[in-house]
């Protein structure tokens, strides 16, 4: 076992004994292990980087007209109470001379989404990336996501779906192409 899944192991064994659980009974045993196990995936966005995740999947294309990948389903951790929020991110951008490998938005969002975060801080990260990478005339993000820590505490609001978006470049720019983006991921009439 590697130090730092040790280190989390322990942590939980402590977290089951201050819930007032016993880490020693049959069902618990492996349990700290596991809970560290999984920790681990879920935050594995810290161990990526841009350059990795893309790793030179830009082509060369004459397309200037939006290019855009709906629905990509998104897990992440709220940094406030380590529970999950589920949803899906819709990303746009407007080449200027080359385009993404199609994967490697997605992977982006992941690389993203598996770190602890804030809906609002995600959507700009990836927004950012995207841009970075692809140097566009324009990116669009919208994240829309259901967060555990309201659903399952606090207010307990089962329906509610935050919904989150950051525009650059000709996506801030013109209100036509962001109503054309917002239109074909059907966010408006």
């Amino acid at each position: 076992m590697s130090d730092q899944l040790s280190q989390i192991t322990h942590h939980y064994h402590e977290i089951l004994k201050g819930l007032g659980e016993d880490p020693e009974r049959e069902g618990l045993l492996d349990t700290p292990k596991r809970a560290a196990k999984a920790m681990q995936y879920l935050c594995r966005g810290y161990e990526q980087s841009l350059d990795e995740i893309v790793n030179g999947a830009l082509f060369a294309s004459d397309n200037d007209e939006m290019v855009i990948v709906r629905d990509i389903e998104l897990y992440s951790l709220c940094e406030h109470h380590l529970l999950p929020f589920i949803g899906k991110a819709h990303v746009a951008y407007i080449p200027t001379g080359k385009v993404l490998g199609l994967s490697k938005v997605a992977r982006i969002v992941d690389m993203f989404a598996r770190r602890l975060q804030i809906q609002e801080n995600l959507t700009r990260q990836i927004a950012e990336a995207v841009q970075q990478v692809t140097s566009a005339a324009g990116v669009a993000v919208v994240i829309e996501a259901k967060h555990m820590c309201m659903m399952m505490r606090g207010v307990e609001k089962q329906n509610s779906v935050m919904t989150s978006s950051v525009m650059l470049g000709a996506f801030r720019q013109s209100t036509n192409t962001r109503q054309e983006f917002l239109q074909l991921i059907g966010r408006s009439k």
